[in-house]
C-alpha cells in the first residue's frame, strides 16, 4: 500500500523497484486527490497491470486516513500481509524482501528500521534526523514500547494483526498513526521485529511533515503513556489479589 499526493514524478520509480524485487506483489495506490495526475497515471497502469491497483479519495483527509482506507482495502481481499512505504524514493524496493522474511520468520509487524544497527539514513538533514531521533527516545520514556523505530512508516503487517486490532478506534495522524499501531500491535500481544533498512531523502515532491503532525504525536504520546502505565498498576495490583 503506498498513500500519495502530487507524487506522479517518484511513483513510477517506486512501483518499479517493489516489482523489481518482489515481482508477485500486488501495489494498492491510495491517492487523495492529487491534482498532479497521480490517480490518472496509476489507473492507466491498472488497465495492463493485474498487479497495481488504485484507490481515489476525493480530497486530503490525512495520511491516517489514507492508512486506514487501504487497510480496509487489503482486508476485505484477505491477503495474508499487508505492506505500507512511502511514494517517494525514501523506502526501497530493495528493502522490502527483508521485511517479508522477518513475517515468514514468526514476526507479526516487521519494521524498517532507521535507527537499529545497519540502519542508515541517506542525505537527510540534521534536523530532521535529530527529530526523528529524539522522538523515538520520547516515545520509549513515555511508553516503555522497547521499539527503536516506532515512527517508521516502511512496514509488513501479517493479516490477523490488522483484523485484531481496533482500526476504526484510530484517529492519529503521521508519526503519531505509526506509534498508535506499534502500541496497539504490542498490546495485542503480537511480536514485533525491526528489520535494518537504507532510507534515503526523498528526490522528488515535497515532505507532508508539519508542526501540527508533530503537537498531534507528542500531546497523543504523553496520553498514551500515561494509560499504559496506570493499565500496568492495574495489573500489578490484579496479580496480588
Amino acid at each position: 500500500m503506498i498513500p500519495t499526493y502530487n507524487e506522479r514524478e517518484s511513483l513510477p520509480r517506486t512501483i518499479a523497484a517493489v516489482h523489481r524485487f518482489v515481482p508477485a506483489a500486488h501495489v494498492l495506490v491510495v491517492d487523495d486527490g492529487s491534482p498532479d495526475g497521480t490517480a490518472d497515471w496509476t489507473a492507466e497502469q491498472a488497465e495492463h497491470d493485474e498487479r497495481i491497483h488504485l484507490l481515489r479519495r476525493t480530497e486530503k483527509n490525512g495520511l491516517g486516513a489514507a492508512y486506514l482506507a487501504g487497510f480496509a482495502w487489503a482486508l476485505e481481499r484477505d491477503y495474508p500481509v499487508i505492506c505500507e512505504m512511502d511514494a517517494d524514493g525514501s523506502h526501497r524496493g530493495r528493502d522490502l524482501p527483508q521485511l517479508l522474511a522477518a513475517i515468514a520468520d514468526g514476526a507479526d509487524l516487521a519494521i524498517g528500521a532507521r535507527w537499529v544497527p545497519g540502519g542508515a539514513v541517506v542525505n537527510w538533514p540534521l534536523n530532521r534526523q535529530l527529530l526523528s531521533r529524539g522522538a523515538n527516545v520520547y516515545v520509549n520514556a513515555a511508553i516503555g514500547l522497547g521499539v527503536h523505530d516506532a515512527t517508521a512508516g516502511f512496514r509488513a503487517y501479517r493479516r490477523e494483526v490488522l483484523s485484531a486490532i481496533d482500526l476504526q478506534a484510530v484517529r492519529s495522524q503521521g508519526y503519531g498513526f505509526q506509534i498508535d499501531l506499534t502500541l496497539r500491535t504490542a498490546r495485542a500481544g503480537f511480536a514485533i521485529a525491526e528489520v535494518p533498512i537504507v532510507f534515503v531523502e526523498r528526490e522528488y515532491g515535497e515532505s507532508k511533515m508539519s508542526g501540527n503532525i508533530i503537537q498531534e504525536a507528542f500531546v497523543n504520546v504523553a496520553k498514551w503513556g500515561a494509560a499504559e502505565r496506570a493499565r500496568r498498576v492495574r495489573a500489578a495490583l490484579a496479580r496480588r489479589s
